[in-house]
């Protein structure tokens, strides 16, 4: 885990300035609004990529059956400002890339993305009755206290917990690890699927949490991979049946993303750029040259969803990388058969608020 120690001294003015503003929360001193409508918020403590969006679609796809589901995100990197209600048509441009994601795969579930939350919310619930969503989803919504969720999830990465990590800039804490107090569940997230009893009692030691919290282990699921430009399909478990592969990724952890295809037994050449990257000519000119030689040995290309929402839209990309692009879906799964748990508290909370709604 990289930090920065001599950059503490302003780790500790910034959580300075970030204790104070959520005293002012705690006691009343700064609003916190809550709706007549059940919210689960999904967020974490630090910058960075936790798995927020596979841990939201996991929400919608256990709850849209049964309620009206709305999502409300900020839309990060979004070309865009103020509120903007997402639509089937809408670009990952318009709404930012991971909610142009959701959107894709739940058209029919209501989404609003706004820097203010709770303008978003209003919007959501000034829909015609009976269209209103009855459970509302906030993504990335931990330190956005203004709104008083009901049911807070807080994620931390197995390979950097928030116990380990230090204040920005020092670290990548948004707040103290004190903030974790705040949350309902936590989820460990990105843990290795053959995790052990005894390493999952290390990190439950670490994270000190309260008889009151429950906590939850995730790990990474890949689905089969999807041909951006046609209907084919090719097992995550096949992939060893390419000689090469080149990924190309603007996500927090692409190096956990190499390892578990070239656990497949595949060369790997990865193209990794910041999160949520804008890629430029230049990037597509490199992906085109470095993609040359691996279509010449028979190997496919293959991206994330969140990044397929920005490449789909850059010009310039090669003919042959067109047709050799795959986008990789990833879900989560709970370990030790722990999804019925987690499933039956969010169930529960949704169905006792709607009746007291």
């Amino acid at each position: 885990m990289k930090t920065y120690p001599w950059l503490l001294p302003l780790s500790w003015l910034y959580g300075l300035g970030v204790r104070l503003r959520n005293v002012m929360y705690d006691c009343g001193l700064m609003e916190s609004r809550a709706y007549g409508v059940p919210l689960i918020c999904v967020g974490n403590l630090t910058v960075g990529g936790t798995g927020k969006t596979p841990h939201t679609e996991y929400l919608v796809r256990l709850l849209h059956d049964v309620w009206r589901v709305g999502i409300v995100s900020r839309g990060y990197k979004r070309k865009t400002r103020g509120l903007v209600v997402a639509t089937e048509f809408s670009t990952s441009a318009e709404i930012g890339d991971e909610p142009w994601q959701m959107k894709q795969k739940f058209k029919d579930v209501a989404m609003a993305v706004c820097g203010n939350r709770r303008m978003a919310i209003e919007k959501l619930m000034s829909a015609p009755a009976g269209q209103q969503p009855q459970v509302v989803l906030l993504d990335d919504a931990f330190q956005h206290r203004s709104v008083k969720a009901g049911f807070n999830i807080l994620l931390t990465d197995y390979n950097r917990l928030i116990s380990d990590d230090l204040l920005l800039p020092a670290g990548r804490l948004r707040e103290p690890f004190s903030g974790r107090r705040r949350a309902d569940v936590v989820i460990v997230t990105k843990s290795p699927h053959d995790m052990d009893n005894a390493g999952l009692q290390r990190v439950k030691e670490k994270l000190r949490l309260s008889s009151g919290q429950r906590l939850f282990f995730t790990c990474q699921k890949y689905m089969a991979l999807k041909k951006v430009s046609g209907e084919e399909e090719i097992p995550f478990e096949s992939l060893g049946n390419y000689p090469s592969i080149l990924i190309i990724c603007g996500i927090a952890t692409p190096q956990l993303l190499a390892r578990d295809v070239e656990a497949r037994g595949v060369s790997v050449k990865t193209m990794a750029f910041p999160d949520h990257h804008a890629f430029t000519h230049e990037d597509i000119i490199r992906m085109n040259q470095s993609f040359a030689p691996i279509a010449a040995s028979g190997g496919i290309a293959l991206t994330t969803e969140k990044d397929a929402a920005r490449l789909h839209m850059c010009e310039g990309l090669s003919q042959e990388l067109k047709d050799k692009l795959y986008v990789l879906p990833l879900e989560i799964a709970f370990l030790n058969s722990q999804s019925s748990i987690f499933n039956e508290l969010v169930s529960d909370y949704v169905r006792e608020n709607q009746a007291n709604s």
